[in-house]
């Protein structure tokens, strides 16, 4: 009892500190390569955030259960709207950057249809796969060009200000500020979850139970606790970046992954709510923030619907595959 207890202190502790350093060291990097910070929050943080949803997925492929790992990515995209956008807009409302509503999430949406569309033969096979893979990567470059051109016009415009882009930063010590971050938000939601299982097995609750609620919030704690502490200080940018590209790492690299190492057989009477309520919290998202804020009433309904959702899943059985 007493060391389940301890797993849970020093998981929250990890936490704590982690968001924090994760935020630090991606701001200062985002300044010191004269990028956004919507930028490192879609590449670095984003894929530092999802690798309990990656580790997760692969093992479940590589033991033959790899209809676990496409339950892990709706169960992850769900929750990273609803739940942590939904407690993260509670604390402090979201500004928004025209840029996300023109481009990352329309992005999002069409690769959340096109992993819905994948699935309407019957299974996502190791093609599928590799089509997500190099969606990924194409992705990825094509952030790369955009973070180029964003900064070539911030230097002309310093330069036409008569003034010098802050270039002194230690990349190299904000770098492991990040890196740091992202290791101890791993170490503190595993622990977390290790210690919170143990205790629930504990006084009698069953393993579905453990799974569907204990597991699954578990898994999100990474990116909930991010963009919680960007919130905090008021780097919502990266706060709304973490999660649009954590769903994107999900669908991509994740999803793609998974399907390589084993195909995915999906059987769509089963995943038919999931899938309708991944792609609902998507298009909700992009209409919530078409005054560029995501405010406390959007937030709340966010929330509330994702508590529904779990309870009805878990009522009626529906949940067995959500682990984050």
């Amino acid at each position: 009892m007493l060391l389940n207890a301890a797993l849970l202190i020093a998981g929250l502790i990890g936490l704590f500190y982690g968001g924090n350093w994760l935020v630090r060291g991606a701001s200062n990097l985002a300044m010191s390569f004269g990028v956004s910070v919507l930028v490192i929050a879609l590449t670095f943080v984003a894929i530092g955030t999802s690798m309990p949803e990656l580790l997760v997925s692969l093992q479940a492929a590589l033991i033959g259960k790899s209809d676990f790992a496409l339950g892990n990515v709706i169960g992850s995209n769900i929750a990273n709207i609803g739940l942590i956008l939904g407690l993260t807009g509670l604390i402090a409302p979201l500004s928004v950057k025209a840029v996300l509503l023109r481009r990352e999430i329309p992005i999002m949406i069409l690769f959340s249809i096109s992993v819905v569309a994948l699935t309407l033969d019957g299974d996502i096979n190791r093609l599928d796969g590799s089509i997500l893979l190099v969606a990924f990567v194409a992705f990825n470059v094509m952030l790369y060009r955009w973070a180029k051109r964003e900064r070539n016009e911030r230097d002309r415009l310093l330069a036409d200000l008569d003034e010098t882009p802050q270039s002194g930063r230690n990349r190299g010590r904000e770098f492991t500020w990040l890196l740091l971050g992202i290791l101890a938000l791993a170490l503190g939601s595993r622990m977390m979850v290790e210690g919170a299982v143990n205790l629930a097995r504990m006084v009698g609750l069953s393993e579905l139970v453990i799974a569907v609620t204990l597991v699954a919030f578990g898994t999100s704690l990474p990116e909930l606790a991010a963009s919680i502490s960007a919130a905090y200080h008021r780097e919502t940018d990266l706060a709304i970046g973490n999660v649009v590209g954590s769903n994107i790492a999900n669908l991509l690299l994740i999803l793609g992954a998974a399907a390589f190492v084993q195909p995915i057989a999906v059987k769509r009477a089963e995943a038919q709510l999931e899938f309708v309520v991944m792609l609902a919290f998507a298009v909700l998202l992009i209409l919530f923030l078409r005054n560029h804020r995501l405010g406390r009433r959007q937030s709340a309904l966010f929330l509330g619907a994702y508590i529904a959702f779990v309870i009805y899943s878990l009522a009626t059985g529906g949940v067995t595959s959500h682990p984050g």
